[in-house]
This record gives structure tokens, sequence and C-alpha cells, in this order.
């Protein structure tokens, strides 16, 4: 490791506090599903909206990642080793992944025995659906997905710490070469992933933009995560010297470059299904016009969307890491409620939930998160924070005002 770049002492600190906090959050989590009076089936809903939560950060980081070395710009340059420790954090996320396959009966009903099944309009379609969703094969699928994710991740990784100890170039083509063809398969898996654990929640509805819309808000909060770390490192030496306005600035200009993406599959989304008034897809969308979700619905609207776009549109906010951090904070806020409106109405089946269950998802969410957290900032501690040895790092250090 050079030590120049070297991790500073205080983050294994950041990692004992994660942990901390996760714990404290599920106590809570466990203690509010077993006071629900519907112990099991809380549980597990909560741990789906904790779960795609942080694998969405994990897969931005894995995606920034292909993205970084295909563009070979010098923003990812600064921050590879944010997402290197994001991505590696899909072995825990992997190993986490076996809970909801224990729980498949309690959050999907295709997962039931279909006899058992009172609609029979329902009853037929899962029965004609049977051969893609069933346990067995969602089991092989979920598989796939992290044998493709994680052999990017092991490869990327492999070369940039060989590039580390060697300095030899053509490590960085070989991590192209791999990403050009990576940067698909991931966006595959992405994809069904998507379509497997969020929208097969509702076996009835269907949105061929789903896997789009779930990528994108998965890049959303992954780069409002990163800045956020950012942050917390340029206070720290030995990033201090080289996090720079104009490293924020760039980032900053991605993260509005996103939010406007996911705004526009969201909406494109909403338009062509309203336009479509088809009966097995619109009753997904009138769900979600009712009651609290009709309120959240603008929440996201607004904070979501409209405020971080007008508020990223101001280029000194890009460049005030502080004021750029309160925007990316609101950012992950939103998509932790976004993720709400999207996957709890289905447990819900139109009775209107009761707040305590929201402070059961949140409970979890952090949970999850302390242990996510605590992986990152383990693994970030294991390697310099900059690729010392990438021949464009003096590029990347001169754009932000080094010499």
């Amino acid at each position: 490791m050079n030590t120049n770049y070297a991790a500073p002492a205080d983050l294994g600190r950041l990692q004992g506090v994660a942990i901390g906090v996760g714990i404290i959050g599920i106590i809570l989590w466990v203690v509010g599903s077993v006071v629900s009076g519907n112990g099991m089936q809380t549980f597990f809903q909560a741990y789906l909206v904790a779960y795609v939560f942080w694998v969405g950060i994990a897969l931005g980081g894995l995606g920034w990642l292909l993205l970084q070395y295909l563009g070979g710009a010098t923003w990812g340059l600064i921050i590879r080793r944010l997402l290197e420790s994001a991505a590696h954090t899909l072995i825990l996320m992997a190993v986490l992944f076996v809970p909801i396959l224990l729980g498949l009966h309690r959050l999907y009903e295709w997962s039931h025995d279909l006899n058992t099944i009172e609609s029979e309009a329902l009853r037929k379609l899962l029965q004609h659906k049977s051969a893609w969703l069933n346990p067995g094969f969602f089991t092989v699928r979920a598989a796939i997905y992290f044998g493709i994710w994680l052999l990017l991740v092991f490869v990327l990784t492999k070369r940039s710490h060989q590039q580390d100890q060697t300095g030899d170039p053509s490590l960085i083509q070989s991590a192209q070469n791999w990403s050009g063809p990576g940067f698909l398969f991931y966006g595959l898996a992405c994809t069904f992933a998507a379509i497997d654990w969020v929208m097969s929640l509702d076996a009835e509805w269907f949105s061929t933009m789903f896997g789009l819309l779930m990528i994108a808000g998965q890049g959303v909060v992954s780069m409002a995560f990163f800045i956020s770390i950012c942050l917390v490192l340029s206070k720290r030496e030995p990033m201090s010297h080289v996090l720079q306005p104009k490293h924020f600035h760039d980032l900053g200009k991605l993260l509005l470059a996103l939010v406007m993406l996911w705004a526009y599959f969201s909406f494109s989304q909403l338009l062509i299904i309203w336009a479509g008034n088809l009966p097995e897809e619109i009753p997904w969308y009138l769900e979600r016009f009712k009651g609290v979700w009709r309120y959240l619905g603008f929440a996201i609207l607004f904070l979501h969307f409209a405020l971080p776009f007008l508020l990223l549109l101001s280029r000194d906010l890009k460049r005030n890491s502080r004021k750029l951090v309160i925007v990316a904070g609101l950012i992950i806020i939103m998509r932790f409620v976004d993720l709400l409106w999207v996957i709890v109405p289905e447990f819900e089946h139109g009775h209107e939930g009761h707040f305590a269950n929201y402070l059961i998802y949140l409970a979890a969410t952090i949970g999850m998160g302390g242990f996510w957290l605590g992986w990152f900032f383990w693994r970030l501690r294991q390697r310099s924070l900059v690729p010392f040895n990438d021949p464009q790092l003096h590029e990347a250090l001169a754009a932000g005002g080094h010499h």
C-alpha cells in the first residue's frame, strides 16, 4: 500500500459506529415485527425493502465502476476505491439474499400452491406464468445474477490491485475490455433482478421500463452516497489534499444527469400505462394514487426530482461540498421513500397501512445498512484511497487544481 494515500485511522471508528447503529436498528426491527402482531410477515416485508435499497447502492457502485473504465474519465479515478468497496459488498448481499428465499411464501403470491388461490382469473394467470415464476427457477436465476455481478467485481478489483503493485498500464486496457460486455450483462442481470424481486410482487402487473427505472434509481442513490462519503473523506488526510471543488462539481453534474434520467423513465412509464389504460396495468398506479401513497407520490415528485433538479443546476452549489451533500442526503432519503411507494402497497392489498409498519421498514433499512456500511468501510481500509499507479492520476489531480 502506498502510505501517502493510506486510509485515515478513524475509518475503523466509523466502521464500528455503523455496525453499532446497525445492531440497534435490527433490535428495533425485530421487536417492532413481534409487537405488530403479524410477526414473520412484517419481518420479511421490511427485509425486502431494506434489501432492495442496499443492493441498489452496491449495484450502483459496480455500474459506475464499469462506466468509469469504459469512459476513462478522471472523475471516476478519484472515487474508484469507493466504487470498488461498494461493489465488493455484493458478496455480503449474496449471503443476505438467503432469507428472501426462506421467506418467499410470505412475500410472493406466485410461490403459493396455486390451488389455494381463490380468484380463478389470478390462478389461471399464475399457472400461465409458472414456467418463469416458481421457487426453483427463481433461486437459480438469483444465483446467475450474483454470478455475473461477482465475476465482474473480482475481475476489476483484481486488475486494480495488480496495477497498484506493478503499475502496468495494460491492466487498465484489460479492465476496459471486460467493462464493455460486462456492462451489457450487468444491465440485463439488474433488469431481470428488478422484475423477479420487485415487479413480481404483483404478478398481474408488468412494465417494460421497470428494469431501466430501477437501474436509474440505483445510479442516483449510489452517486448521492459516494458524494456523502467524499465529504467525510475530504475532512481527513490524505483526501483533504486530493478532493477539490472541481471533483465535487463533476460528481454533482453526474448526480443531476441521473436525477433527470430517473424522472424521465418514471414519467415515461406512467404516461405509457396511463395512455394505454389496460386493466392489467392501470390498477398498479390507481393503488398508489390513494390514501397516504398519493401524498408520498407528490413528495417524491418534488423532493426526488423537482427540488434536487433546480438546486443542482447551480454551479456554485455543486462546487460547495457541504451544500451538495445536503442535496445528496435528501436524494438518499427520497430513494427510500420511493422504494416504499413501489413495494409496500403490494403488501397492503388496498388496506391502509399502520404508521408503525413504516417505522419497522425504516428500522430494517438502518439495521441492514449498519452492516453494509461496516463491510464498505472495512473494504475501504484495505487499500490506498487512490489508485496511485494509474497513469491518469496526475491528470486527475491537476484537474482538481493540483500541480
